[in-house]
Parts: structure tokens; sequence; C-alpha cells
């Protein structure tokens, strides 16, 4: 891919199968993160330049770091003659949110177009024909979500298997439903959670692609703490390995505690095959 024309925000790459993964996030910093070839982002803490062509964002939670740049992509948008983006966002903060925008737009003495959903655990969003967006709870200090990003496909029942194609095609045709759905989870999105969040949710270990916080890393941080506030300590991914089937796990949201070389030679000491390579570092 080429380089952004605007480098105002910082961001890493992974690219994995058909996808790729652009994404940035430090606690109490920005959080930012997008899926080009899925046309969907997750939070909106930051918003490189480049991010902008992407019209769906999914907003975990409404701590600054992962929504304050919600406006600036809106008139962002509106500057640039593109439609107004959607964006998904807990159903809790709906009303807040919408009352948030018509302030910036007084503020900026501008429009801000776009369509505000609100989200519920355990609801749905159709992205196209074959590709869709559950929502679960997560375990944070406000309500949160986390996302994934399922693939749908049909699968012909097996009652009809052995059948010739005329034959299940007049089937179809009388209305007889010849085929199941079968989802694939391609890309999980954890947000900020304590591993309450990560378990209530057996997709999140089965998806192609995991994003995950893990905050600290330090063994002198007390767990019980962390949970309490709504986050991940390495030795909660330890004690989970032997459960992650993901083909790849992107770990962020490191604590500024903690510089890049710390963040590499911390999560080495106690993951030193990385997941036996699947586990990588977005710093």
């Amino acid at each position: 891919m080429s380089e952004p024309v605007i480098d105002n925000a910082p961001y890493h790459r992974l690219a994995h199968g058909p996808w790729t993964v652009e994404g940035y996030s430090r606690a109490a910093v920005q959080t930012y993160w997008r899926i080009p070839e899925l046309r969907v982002g997750f939070d909106l803490g930051g918003q490189p330049w480049d991010f902008m062509g992407t019209g769906t964002w999914f907003v975990s939670h409404t701590h600054l770091d992962h929504i304050a740049a919600l406006p600036v992509y809106v008139a962002r948008r509106r500057m640039m003659k593109m439609e107004p983006p959607t964006i998904y966002v807990p159903a809790h903060a709906l009303d807040s949110i919408q009352r948030w925008l018509r302030a910036v737009s007084r503020l900026d003495c501008g429009r801000l177009p776009c369509q505000i959903v609100g989200l519920q655990p355990g609801e749905e969003v159709e992205l196209s024909r074959e590709l869709v967006v559950t929502a679960s709870a997560t375990c944070h200090t406000v309500p949160s979500l986390g996302y994934i990003v399922w693939e749908r496909r049909r699968k012909l029942k097996p009652e009809f298997h052995g059948l010739p194609g005329e034959k299940i095609r007049d089937l179809r045709l009388s209305g007889v439903e010849v085929t199941d759905e079968l989802r694939l989870p391609l890309v999980a999105y954890l947000g900020d959670s304590a591993p309450e969040g990560l378990d209530r949710c057996g997709a999140m270990y089965e998806a192609k692609v995991l994003i995950a916080e893990m905050t600290f890393l330090a063994a002198g941080h007390h767990r019980d703490k962390i949970h309490k506030h709504g986050h991940m300590h390495i030795e909660d991914f330890r004690e989970r390995q032997e459960r992650f089937r993901n083909e790849r796990i992107i770990a962020a949201h490191f604590s500024t505690r903690y510089n890049n070389r710390q963040i590499e030679r911390l999560v080495r000491k106690r993951f030193p095959d990385m997941l036996g390579g699947r586990l990588v570092l977005f710093p």
C-alpha cells in the first residue's frame, strides 16, 4: 500500500491472508483500528487522514481515548464531499453522543452529517450478503462492547445431499429452504475489557484475527486491581494460551508505563515463542 498523503497519526499494519489490519492503541492516549478490505473500523480515539475513506465504524465505549476523534472524522468526510458515515455505539450512549455532536456543530458552525446507531449486546449489523457484525458485552468501567466480523456462507442441508442440481433448483423455487447459514468469525475486536469480557464470547478465541488489549505486563501490577478497572494483564493471556485458536493475535493498548523496548522484552519473557509466532505486538 502507498504511504499516506498526510501522516497525522501513527499506526501499524499487518497483512494476513486477504486482509490488512491497520491501527494503533495506547492506554489513555488514543485507539483506532480498521480493516480496509472489510470496509470497517473500530474506535475513533484518533483519526489518521487516510482512514477517512472507511465509512462504517464500531465504537467499543465512550472513554475519550476511544471516541474523541468522532466529530473530526465526520467533519473531514463532509469537507471532502464523501457520503455521511455510519457509526455504531453502545446504546446507552446514543443520546449523549448525539447531543455532543450537535454542540460541536454549533461551535464549528458546520454540519456533521452522519448516522449514529445504538447497539445492545447480542445485536448484529448486516454489512453485506457475506458479512455481518455481532456485538458482545465486555467488562470495563463503563458499558462497553466487543465486536466480531463474520463471513456468512450457505451450505446445502444434509437431507438434500446427492440430489441433482435441477431438483435442488426446483425445491428452492418452490419455497423450500435448501441451505443452512454457516458463519465463520474473521476478525474479533475486544476493546478495553477485563478477562470476563473475552471469556463470555467464545468466538473471540476462534476468529482468524483477534485484536486484544494487553494493558499491563509487569509482575508487580496486581491483577485484581487491573481487572476491577476493566483491563487485562499478560498473565491473563498465559492462563488462557491453550484456548486461543486464532491465526493471529494482535496485542496492543499497552500502558504508557512501558516504552516499546520494555514491551518487547516483557512479552517475550512470558511468551518466548510468541504463541507459535501468532502473537503480534502493536506497541
